[in-house]
């Protein structure tokens, strides 16, 4: 790895502020979609794995261990009991998770992984199931999303193989995650929050209306009052990439400060919401490490 890259490598790996929850820490995230992964640890069965979506991790798990007559798969009945182990999330839609899941679950079908090599009979199935996932994760369209690979089970965390590592915009997280119910509105503001925030869009200069659609996004860097339409913030980012329609980062129209696309997302979904700025994490354009 070049030199430079080595605190923003460091920097992806991180813990989320976190919430109580009798007896264990766990992040909370609106607006929830992801696709995750399960080990079997039954030990008739031990080694199996599973790939599903889902919009609420913690009732999800509960499901696939109750068995198919309470919701779980069919696949997973019976086979118990399961732990979930890894989740990827960020997904703009459930559209968006359920074609990730697709493709995961049928790597050699998907014309976007035919460069992923079947699997050896050396090779577990958990491990090749990574092994596709580090490849999707490089690969148009999921490269470009601000996607966040958490580990929810750190005993079976694994590096990603040399050379197949996530973007550097899409951070390894660890711990439990639990979907809270997503509003139209952002989450209300400390009252300092509320007097310092502006409440035209930084861009387009409109005054935000109650009840939009498009909730604007805000900056996190904690002295910066901007805040823009998503569709205006996105246009400017993306004017030195016209040919894309999903940003990777850009110039925060307030503070100037170069910021991530995915940080702002999580920071608007609430994944961690005392994110603050790293000196160090835009020395060199995010895009020089996607493979397209």
């Amino acid at each position: 790895m070049r030199a430079g890259h080595l605190a923003t490598f460091a920097n992806r790996i991180f813990l989320e502020p976190v919430h109580p929850l009798v007896g264990e820490m766990v992040v909370e995230v609106r607006g929830f979609f992801g696709v995750y992964l399960l080990y079997c640890i039954n030990p008739r069965y031990q080694g199996r794995i599973y790939i599903g979506f889902t919009v609420n991790p913690e009732r999800r798990i509960d499901q696939h261990n109750a068995g198919k007559r309470r919701g779980g798969a069919w696949k997973t009945s019976g086979r118990g009991p399961w732990d979930m182990v890894l989740i990827v999330h960020g997904f703009p839609s459930d559209v968006a998770a359920l074609r990730f899941e697709w493709a995961w679950q049928h790597p050699h079908s998907s014309r976007r992984l035919t460069h992923v090599t079947r699997r050896t009979t050396r090779e577990r199935q958990f491990d090749f199931r990574l092994r596709v996932l580090a490849h999707m994760l490089q690969t148009a369209p999921w490269c470009r999303l601000p996607l966040t690979i958490r580990w929810l089970k750190q005993e079976y965390c694994r590096d990603f193989p040399p050379g197949l590592e996530p973007p550097l915009h899409m951070p390894i997280a660890f711990g439990p995650v639990r979907a809270v119910k997503d509003t139209k509105h952002a989450k209300p503001l400390s009252p300092e929050g509320q007097v310092a925030t502006t409440k035209h869009c930084s861009v387009c200069l409109k005054t935000f209306q109650d009840g939009d659609d498009d909730i604007p996004l805000h900056c996190f860097h904690p002295t910066c009052t901007m805040a823009a339409h998503i569709i205006c913030l996105s246009r400017i980012f993306l004017e030195k990439e016209p040919n894309h329609i999903l940003p990777i980062e850009g110039q925060c129209p307030g503070c100037k400060n170069l910021i991530l696309w995915g940080d702002l997302i999580r920071h608007h979904k609430g994944c961690y919401d005392n994110l603050e700025a790293d000196p160090t994490s835009s020395q060199k354009h995010w895009a020089d490490e996607l493979q397209l």
